[in-house]
């Protein structure tokens, strides 16, 4: 393993073992977090230059635990105080500890790790960032790019939700039986809020975050190693690479977004897609049916559609509106009134969207005015359809996505005559 990638995918995969293992040993998020970090850019430069060493797992640990230690002593020396020492390194623990000290045999943190980050005591933005640094191995400049925010705002961001943590009081443990199912749903949250938003950057240049959508799935197949027999998880892997699957022929030659209906689906990555569906069977099988599973069960059907007018609207109509059950928000409306108006016309998606307008949640996104000039294109009301194109626009902040409205807009203008 030599190359620049496979060492960045090994180390990511190392971080959160390398962080748990501390937590758990000494308590102290913040500085085990941040020695950990401290381990990993040692590795960046050495690994590189040298060689991945016999035990990636035990060098990472050493490195971290030795960085550890001296952000304890320096911490005494500056406060004088023998507490610090004893509360940190132990006096019977030299600092030149082995990697078999360290570990107990066959003992992940990662699972614990995760819960952690996606404490309830920060902000869901706070929960995006730590999870990405502390279980995806990224650093704060990486995050800091990803999100279009400077490094030390989102350093400062980071270090509150730390801080928050152990205010707090978490203990590195998973949460009791009865708070899992709910922490677990933040949990998924979390992940998929990654997800998206390297599908589709919220602002930018750039259309995707392929970094992103890659940690997303690369933690999101851990936690469904972890927690194998839990079928939102599994459907929520399911939905990403279905998802994921599709990202090649989302944009041209020229970094423009092309539509689902007008995308080249010899481009979609037929590996992802075969996973895919095959994890959105296993996840379907099972009990109660949760929104993840639902969405990859829609994915699917697309998915399983030579081309965009083989699309089994319908079937896609059904599980809308069981998704609207399961879990009622103004965005799956959203996709629900497409879903209709390609089944059932324009006007049934238009009666869908009506709604949304007084809805305070989505009312001024520029989703709802690109989804309405949609349907009124659909409809044949050109100049109404040209100026919700126009208003969704104004309103994103993504380049490439204000690119495609405004030549939707544009060719309405062009053929208005």
């Amino acid at each position: 393993m030599n190359g620049d990638s496979d060492v960045g995918a090994l180390l990511r995969d190392l971080v959160p073992q390398v962080v748990g293992t501390l937590v758990r040993r000494h308590g102290r998020f913040e500085a085990c977090e941040d020695a950990a970090q401290d381990a990993l850019l040692d590795a960046i430069v050495q690994w590189r230059k040298d060689g991945v060493p016999d035990n990636p797992l035990g060098w990472l640990t050493t490195v971290a635990y030795r960085r550890l230690a001296d952000r304890a002593r320096s911490d005494i020396a500056r406060r004088r105080r023998e507490a610090t020492v004893a509360a940190v390194v132990r006096a019977d623990e030299p600092a030149e500890s082995g990697p078999a000290d360290f570990h107990a045999a066959g003992q992940d943190d990662s699972l614990i790790l995760l819960f952690l980050c996606c404490h309830p005591s920060i902000s869901p933005s706070s929960q995006l960032a730590l999870t990405l640094r502390a279980c995806g191995g990224l650093t704060t400049s990486q995050i800091a790019r990803a999100f279009l925010v400077p490094e030390a705002t989102m350093a400062q961001r980071i270090s509150r939700a730390k801080q928050r943590i152990r205010t707090a009081g978490a203990t590195f443990e998973l949460p009791p039986p009865e708070d899992r199912p709910e922490r677990l749903g933040v949990v998924l949250h979390v992940l998929y809020l990654i997800f998206n938003e390297g599908y589709t950057s919220t602002s930018g240049a750039d259309l995707h975050q392929v970094e992103l959508t890659r940690e997303a799935i690369r933690l999101t197949r851990a936690l469904r190693r972890a927690l194998p027999d839990t079928p939102e998880v599994t459907g929520l892997l399911a939905l990403m690479l279905l998802t994921d699957a599709r990202r090649p022929a989302r944009t041209d030659d020229d970094g423009d977004l092309v539509p689902l209906a007008e995308q080249d689906r010899t481009r979609w990555d037929g590996v992802a897609l075969k996973e895919g569906i095959e994890l959105t069977a296993e996840a379907l099988a099972r009990q109660p049916m949760g929104p993840y599973q639902l969405q990859a069960a829609i994915a699917a059907v697309h998915a399983e559609a030579g081309a965009a007018d083989e699309t089994d609207w319908p079937q896609i109509v059904i599980l809308y509106r069981l998704l609207e059950q399961v879990s009622p928000n103004p965005m799956v409306t959203l996709n629900h009134a497409v879903a209709a108006a390609m089944a059932h016309g324009p006007r049934a998606g238009l009666d869908l969207l009506r709604p949304l307008a007084e809805d305070g949640r989505v009312a001024d996104h520029h989703r709802l005015h690109a989804v309405r000039g949609h349907l009124l294109e659909m409809a044949g009301d050109r100049a109404a359809a040209r100026e919700s194109y126009r208003e969704a626009a104004r309103r994103t902040a993504s380049l490439p996505e204000r690119r495609f409205l405004e030549s939707r807009a544009d060719r309405l203008s062009d053929t208005a005559g």
